[in-house]
């Protein structure tokens, strides 16, 4: 549908078929009042930018501390220790990112309501899954994390005591 109201305006050009050459062209065929694909590709980018914005506003207390500081240190503490999923190198408290915005509202939300860090942690954690919190717990799936950085110093230092023996000989 949008293809043939492209083309009835004229922003899209005419298949020719060269038939000595037997190759399908999207060429405007001699045509100088119809523009070329360049006109099609810059009407399919230019509303591309309004698209890419969101459409709600952030969560209430996204980005507004509680009332109750010791439940904003709660807060601010679990936020601390969940990992964000977009930007995957900061925690959801230093994270701009919507999604951590999104969760820190329900972390903060929770938090008000009386549910404790533990119960909102293992409730993200079933939903995300492992990869949410900094600290994966050890299970058949995430122990080659917890046992890579005990084998790489193991194997770094039998490295470097067979380097340091071969040069005391």
């Amino acid at each position: 549908m949008r293809f043939a109201l492209l083309r009835d305006a004229g922003l899209v050009p005419e298949p020719t078929v060269d038939l000595d050459h037997r190759r399908l062209s999207l060429r405007n065929g001699g045509s100088r009042n119809k523009p070329g694909m360049t006109g099609v590709v810059l009407a399919m980018l230019l509303p591309t930018p309004a698209l890419t914005q969101p459409v709600t506003p952030p969560a209430h207390y996204a980005n507004v501390q509680l009332a109750d500081p010791a439940k904003e240190a709660s807060a601010r503490a679990l936020m601390e220790t969940l990992r964000c999923l977009v930007c995957q190198g900061q925690s959801i408290a230093d994270s701009d990112a919507d999604m951590a915005a999104d969760m820190r509202a329900l972390v903060r939300e929770r938090i008000e309501r009386g549910e404790k860090p533990a119960s909102i942690r293992d409730w993200l954690i079933a939903r995300y899954g492992d990869y949410v919190t900094y600290d994966p717990p050890l299970s058949g799936l995430t122990w080659p994390l917890w046992l890579a950085p005990i084998l790489l110093l193991g194997v770094g230092g039998w490295i470097a005591r067979s380097s340091f023996r071969r040069r005391t000989r």
